[in-house]
This record gives C-alpha cells, sequence and structure tokens, in this order.
C-alpha cells in the first residue's frame, strides 16, 4: 500500500508545481533573483532589497491612487460615465491625452498604474497610447532641470518630442483601430477590456454613494485587492531589475558609446535606449557632459527619449498589461518617434 501511495502522489509534485509557476511565476522569479543575490552578492542583495522598497515606498502615491480610482470607478459604476467621456472626438481627446502625459510627473514605471486603471475602465487606446507615450518623457521639474543641465533649447526640443510621440502614437493607434485591429488591447484577466464596448451597449446608472451597498461595498474590496497585488508583482520585478542595471551597467559605458555625429549615434541612441535603463534625472548630467565633449545632440535626445519610453523595467510592467501585438506597436511607435526626434534637432542645431 505504501509504494502504490508514493506512485500516486510523485507525478503530481511537477504538476503542482508548474501550476503554482504558471500562478505565481513573477513572484517566483523575483525570489529568484534575489536568492541568487544573497548566495553570490549579499551586499548586492541587501542594497536590491533596499532600492525596491524605497522604489516602491515613493511610487506608493501613485499606486494608492490609481487603485482607489480604478477600484472606485468599478463598485460605484462610474467606469461608464468615464468609457463615454472618452469617445468621439478623436483629434481632441489624442491631442489633450499627449498634452497631459508631457505634464504629467509620471516616471516609465509609475505612469504604469493609471494606464492599468485607464485601459481597464475603458478609455481608447489611441487616447491611453498618447498619454503612455508622452508622459515618461518629460514632466516640469524636468523641464527645468533639463534647461538648467543642457540649455532651454534642448529643454524645448524634449518637450516637443514628448508632445510629437503622444500625438504620433494616438494617430496611429487610432487609423489601426478604425481599421479593425488592436481591439480588446488588455491581457485576459486585467479589467474588463480596452474598448469598453459593454459600458457603451448597456450603460449601467451611476451609484456615488457605493458604500451604503454591501455588494457594492464588497465589490470595491475584491477590485482593490486585485489591483494591488497585480501592480505590485509586476512594480517588484521592474524595480529590482532596475536595481542590477544601475548596479552592473555604469551609465558612462553606457552613453559613451554614443558619441560622433551624423545619423548613426542618433540610431544608435535610440536602440541602447531600449534596454538601458538611466534615470531620467541622472541621465542629464552624463549626456550634458557627453554633448559639451562633441555627441551628436540629436543622439542624446533620443537616447532620452528612447530610454524614458522603453526601458526594460518598463517594458516588461507594458508587457504584463497589454497583448503581444500592442506592445510591439508600442516599442515600435517608440523607436521611430525617439529616432525621428533625434534626426529633427540634429538638423535644427545644424541649421
Amino acid at each position: 500500500m505504501e509504494m502504490t501511495d508514493s506512485s500516486l502522489t510523485q507525478p503530481r509534485l511537477p504538476a503542482r508545481l508548474r501550476r503554482l509557476w504558471h500562478k505565481e511565476r513573477v513572484w517566483l522569479a523575483t525570489a529568484l533573483i534575489l536568492l541568487m543575490l544573497i548566495l553570490t552578492d549579499r551586499a548586492q542583495a541587501g542594497a536590491t532589497v533596499l532600492f525596491t522598497l524605497d522604489a516602491l515606498g515613493s511610487t506608493g502615491p501613485f499606486l494608492i491612487l490609481s487603485i482607489a480610482i480604478a477600484a472606485w470607478a468599478t463598485a460605484t459604476g462610474a467606469d461608464n460615465l468615464i468609457a463615454r467621456a472618452f469617445t468621439g472626438a478623436p483629434a481632441l481627446m489624442i491631442l489633450l491625452a499627449a498634452l497631459a502625459g508631457a505634464l504629467s510627473p509620471f516616471c516609465s514605471c509609475g505612469v504604469i498604474p493609471l494606464i492599468a486603471a485607464l485601459l481597464a475602465m475603458g478609455v481608447p487606446l489611441s487616447a491611453v497610447m498618447a498619454f503612455w507615450l508622452a508622459s515618461p518623457i518629460m514632466d516640469p521639474s524636468m523641464f527645468v532641470l533639463t534647461t538648467g543641465v543642457l540649455g532651454l533649447e534642448f529643454a524645448v526640443a524634449k518637450m516637443l518630442a514628448a508632445i510629437g510621440l503622444g500625438l504620433l502614437g494616438g494617430w496611429v493607434v487610432h487609423l489601426v483601430a478604425r481599421a479593425g485591429g488592436l481591439a480588446d488591447p488588455l491581457r485576459e484577466g486585467i479589467g474588463n477590456g480596452g474598448c469598453g464596448g459593454a459600458k457603451l451597449r448597456a450603460p449601467r446608472p451611476v451609484v456615488w454613494r457605493f458604500w451604503v451597498e454591501p455588494e457594492r461595498r464588497a465589490k470595491f474590496g475584491r477590485e482593490a485587492l486585485s489591483v494591488t497585488l497585480f501592480l505590485l508583482k509586476w512594480l517588484a520585478l521592474a524595480f529590482v531589475l532596475e536595481s542590477l542595471m544601475l548596479a552592473f551597467v555604469p551609465a558612462e559605458t553606457i552613453t559613451a558609446t554614443l558619441g560622433g555625429t551624423g545619423l548613426g549615434p542618433i540610431a544608435l541612441g535610440t536602440l541602447v535606449g531600449v534596454p538601458a535603463y538611466l534615470n531620467g534625472y541622472a541621465a542629464l548630467p552624463l549626456v550634458g557632459g557627453l554633448v559639451t565633449q562633441g555627441m551628436a545632440p540629436g543622439a542624446g535626445l533620443a537616447f532620452l527619449v528612447a530610454g524614458g519610453v522603453t526601458s526594460l523595467p518598463a517594458a516588461i510592467a507594458v508587457w504584463a498589461l497589454v497583448k503581444p501585438k500592442v506592445f510591439a506597436l508600442y516599442i515600435a511607435l517608440s523607436l521611430s518617434g525617439a529616432f525621428a526626434a533625434g534626426v529633427l534637432f540634429q538638423l535644427w542645431t545644424m541649421a
């Protein structure tokens, strides 16, 4: 009997492990990275944990606000109104989203919670993409610091690049969607679909005082918990990877490869900016020093734009939210927009 029991239970373990990996692979990946660090470099393991906790803490207000908005919209039914408010007048909607993104104080990872809430509430992908692409590139404090380090001309160029990239992305997505593509951009199990079609077809009344109804209170709690767990697991992994890149990939090494003139350095700056994460504020003096030493200004702008939008931590978070075809379009728009911004700025400085 004992042999029979063992033979019956042994095959179940791999299946259970597969189910556990499928369900909790993000948390397990983060834990495995930290375990490897503990075994090989305890000092860096401690530094990575502290960096991740500090980054999550600094992102906390944005997380709490975004989680509250998503849960409140679900509990009250206000997502019906929000979905309707973002329909029609695509030109104005995309323009306002790009401008709002350029003025918002979100970094490439910090914008992810808000994007998740917007897509889950049914905001059209064209407006979300315009905001998504413009937001990490520029904000008011970044504009001031960029002016001080790289000059007003560079700061204005970076601001225009943010708005222009947002407009490009918004209109491309709008035209593709109008042709029948990009339906339901969110991954399965995230929100209730990006198009918000059901809300538009059958709008329900909004109950602003949702807390007076036990069912809506429970819905608020379930949605808040679900969004919190989803965002925490992906942001924790993103910040762990960010810490490792900052520790093991010197910023000076990354930016030192972008010297020279012509289209080559601009293309290289665009490509290097994708996997190489640099804090936007820390990157400014490094790029400023290289520009002073002869680096092409267009390459510097392309690097900052591409790095801000498509850095590896941000790309991981985007991959977690949307389907592969939307992710591929996000990357393509970021690369082409950053390269175009670099070329245009280079031509302007040479004129």
